[in-house]
């Protein structure tokens, strides 16, 4: 016997004997029913000759006499009850019949259509084993690359193709040109020459040694998984985890490192690298909205009750612009409305280095150069281990004018 049949087979089982004990009651129910008023009195009756030939009241041939009157009376009394209880016991057993009847069958049915008949049962430990063995036996880069359908190359600007020819010929006569790999790199990966892109950029880190950073690494496993249409390969995840190893912060190989748990089966690794990149992240980065398209269904899967943050930026560039058309009265007050908000919610819930930086930016263009300030030394706090993000803010309060 298979393991589906086994599996049904219990379940038939299981199901017949939930109706039988469901049934026991109601038919016990169905088997009895009231004591005819008459029954009743022919019993008493009798009753009533025992202790009456018990007291010398009537001779015991009376009695006797008597008895067998009232018990030929009670006899038939009980034969014509018998008759008359079944047809309405049946009917009222009839509804709960039914209803179990129909429990069994929509459970059936329900599980049929939204069970998996057959599956074994997967606890945490298991789940874990099978995401390990995904990891060690997924495709390799070159495996995934042989898969890929035939690319048609993106039509280019033929003076871009001409540049493109001159730097690549330059990066030949000096691979050691930091900037010249880097700008190489970047570019190959837009016209969709990856191999390319890979090898300039293992030349840039190359050319930079001990120097090189977890955002070179980044960018690196980035050109991979780009390569593969968002795969994330065993060569790629090294790169990731060398990335992370110098940059534990660094947003690209966090997105990229909840992509591969996703991909291998561990959401609740996902959710928790994912989780702050939406939060505390910028909103800028073009991955921001792809955690958020798709981050309620990894906490779900990862059995975690999340509803993601709204979006609320505050004041942006273009809002300040706008403004511009009002009258002074209405344009200083329609930002200051929006900055104290983006402050009130800062102080209370937190947010990206670019919203803070918006902050003393908007402060800035309110001549509050006190609350700025203000500002500004708390983000140097609050980012302070976290140089990407710090920059952003810094670069804010320099335009500000708060340093030099």
């Amino acid at each position: 016997m298979d393991e589906t049949t086994l599996f049904w087979a219990l379940a038939l089982a299981m199901a017949v004997g939930t109706a039988a004990a469901l049934a026991r009651p109601l038919l016990r129910a169905g088997r009895t029913f009231e004591v005819a008023p008459d029954l009743q009195i022919y019993r008493d009756q009798l009753a009533e000759v025992e202790r009456d030939l018990a007291r010398g009241l009537i001779p015991p041939d009376e009695a006797a006499r008597l008895k067998t009157e009232v018990s030929r009376r009670l006899l038939e009394a009980d034969r014509a009850a018998q008759a008359a209880a079944p047809a309405p016991q049946a009917r009222r057993l009839l509804l709960p019949a039914a209803c179990i009847g129909l429990a069994l069958a929509g459970s059936f049915f329900a599980y049929d259509r939204l069970g998996a008949p057959g599956y074994p049962d997967l606890p945490l430990k298991l789940r874990f084993a099978m995401s390990e063995d995904l990891r060690q036996t997924r495709p390799t880069q070159a495996e995934a690359v042989a898969n890929l359908p035939p690319a048609t190359p993106a039509p280019a600007d033929p003076a871009f193709l001409d540049l493109m020819e001159k730097l690549r010929a330059a990066m030949k006569d000096r691979p050691g040109d930091v900037r010249g790999q880097e700008l190489l790199a970047q570019n190959e990966m837009l016209l969709g020459n990856f191999a390319a892109a890979e090898a300039a950029q293992r030349a840039l880190i190359a050319a930079k040694g001990d120097a090189a950073t977890g955002a070179d690494y980044a960018a690196l496993a980035e050109i991979l998984i780009r390569q593969v249409n968002g795969y994330v390969s065993p060569e790629a995840e090294a790169i990731l985890v060398q990335s992370l190893q110098r940059a534990p912060m660094n947003e690209a190989a966090r997105f990229y490192s909840g992509l591969l748990f996703a991909q291998i089966g561990r959401p609740d690794q996902t959710f928790r690298l994912w989780r702050p990149l939406l939060e505390q992240g910028s909103p800028d980065a073009p991955w921001a909205p792809v955690i958020r398209a798709e981050i309620p269904g990894i906490a779900a899967a990862a059995g975690v009750d999340y509803t993601p943050p709204d979006a609320a930026p505050g004041p942006s560039a273009e809002d300040i612009a706008a403004a511009q058309d009002m009258s002074p009265e209405d344009r200083q007050q329609m930002i200051r409305g929006m900055v104290d908000q983006l402050s009130d919610r800062l102080a209370t819930q937190g947010g990206t280095a670019t919203e803070w930086a918006r902050l003393i930016s908007s402060l800035g263009v309110l001549g509050e150069l006190d609350r700025a300030e203000a500002i500004w030394a708390e983000a140097q706090n609050r980012f302070a281990d976290r140089p990407e993000d710090l920059a952003t803010v810094t670069e804010a309060a320099r335009q500000t004018g708060l340093i030099q």
